[in-house]
């Protein structure tokens, strides 16, 4: 069965490949977008055992026919979002640690034993009613693919079940039993200290072993400045034993002060460094030269007052840059992509064309996914309806629901 998508006022592709010949302010805010006016989409497949891909792509008046068609009666159309930062396994509520926060509290990823403890005491059904609830949130805000996290398990039986039920919904799944440190395994001695000596040689041994079948991907959240994470050492442990049992690299690093983490990223190869808040001269000149990508979550300064990375001038110095929620119950309780292309645009320097870009080629970089972020032929047909007859609408009315994915 094949579809005709028809009414599109604007189809922005983000194809390299396709020309945008409009002319003027138009073509300048477009920005290599590859945006087509009056355009048309035919989308197959779709059955039991196949997921729907493109099949043509062009001007409305030279579609060809299809088994059934919509009409979207002039909205525009974008690649659906690639959210490649998001912790949605997780039970309990931190509303009172944001509001702590917000009258000057600082973060220093404490907070994370206490939705430990709820995720624990919860039941499979719990979860995974939250999961696909938050899920569904996100694709009814334009996602299509998101990366989900373990993480508020820390310990083996958690974890695993943390990333079995992700791997439900997403086969973008993020071992990260390197998140924190469990209470009562700390210590007084920190870094080297016989307990958290005990945690890395679970997560390395026990812990990675049972989670790698249910993971594509291992993390670590490498912040010294958090007596809470891990130091350069004990994150390039995890990170090498993840590689290890065969799974691709990820870091959370520099989100609470300057430290190794951009630089332990771009040497191991990582896919992604996560947050980048806070960056010497030296760290941006690695990530320019480099494959990694720096995944920017606006969303977390919002909620912690942080400072904002220069997305501007990241993007000058030649660095590949992608934009995720972070959505988690701590620092981002946010599953809105949207917002966080207004927050790049209005506070980091980026023009709409260039978040709108991060927000899904970026992604879909950043998960080393070529087939994702852009609309194609022969691509997935991922796609999200924008409530208005222009992209721009998507940074413009920040807050409203103007954007949701299309169901096919």
């Amino acid at each position: 069965m094949s579809m005709l998508i028809t009414g599109i006022s604007e189809l922005v592709t983000c194809d390299d490949t396709v020309e945008d010949r409009r002319g003027g302010a138009d073509a300048a805010l477009a920005e290599g977008l590859g945006v087509l006016t009056d355009a048309a989409v035919v989308i197959g497949g779709g059955g039991e055992d196949t997921a729907p891909v493109v099949e043509w792509v062009g001007p409305a008046a030279d579609a060809p026919q299809a088994d059934w068609a919509i009409d979207l009666g002039g909205k525009a159309v974008v690649p659906g979002f690639v959210d490649s930062h998001a912790h949605l396994v997780f039970a309990g509520d931190r509303s009172a640690e944001f509001a702590a926060r917000m009258t000057g509290q600082a973060y220093d990823g404490g907070g994370i034993a206490l939705t430990m403890e709820a995720t624990r005491a919860a039941s499979d059904g719990e979860l995974r009613a939250l999961l696909q609830h938050r899920v569904s949130e996100m694709r009814a805000q334009g996602t299509t693919t998101v990366e989900i996290k373990s993480g508020y398990g820390l310990d083996v039986e958690h974890e695993v079940r943390a990333l079995r039920l992700a791997r439900e919904v997403t086969p973008e799944t993020t071992f990260l039993g390197a998140h924190v440190v469990p209470p009562g395994m700390r210590g007084e001695a920190g870094p080297g200290s016989p307990g958290r000596e005990a945690y890395l040689d679970l997560v390395c041994g026990e812990m990675l072993t049972a989670c790698a079948p249910y993971a594509r991907w291992v993390d670590v959240f490498c912040e010294p400045a958090s007596p809470h994470a891990f130091d350069e050492q004990e994150s390039r442990r995890v990170l090498e034993a993840g590689r290890a049992a065969g799974l691709e690299l990820r870091v959370h690093g520099n989100q609470l002060g300057h430290g190794p983490g951009v630089r332990l990223a771009v040497e191991l190869g990582a896919a992604s460094v996560d947050h980048c808040t806070y960056l010497s001269e030296d760290d941006v000149e690695a990530l320019a030269g480099s494959d990694t990508v720096a995944t920017l979550l606006p969303g977390v300064e919002f909620s912690t007052r942080q400072p904002y990375p220069d997305a501007r001038g990241l993007l000058e110095a030649g660095v590949s840059l992608a934009l995720a929620t972070d959505c988690n119950p701590g620092t981002c309780y946010s599953s809105s992509m949207p917002l966080m292309i207004a927050l790049a645009v209005r506070e980091m320097g980026m023009t709409p064309a260039q978040a709108l870009r991060a927000a899904t080629v970026g992604g879909a970089r950043a998960l080393r996914r070529p087939d994702l972020g852009r609309v194609r032929v022969g691509g997935p047909a991922d796609l999200a309806v924008v409530d208005a007859t222009s992209w721009l609408h998507i940074p413009y009315r920040v807050g409203t629901p103007v954007v949701r994915a299309l169901e096919v």
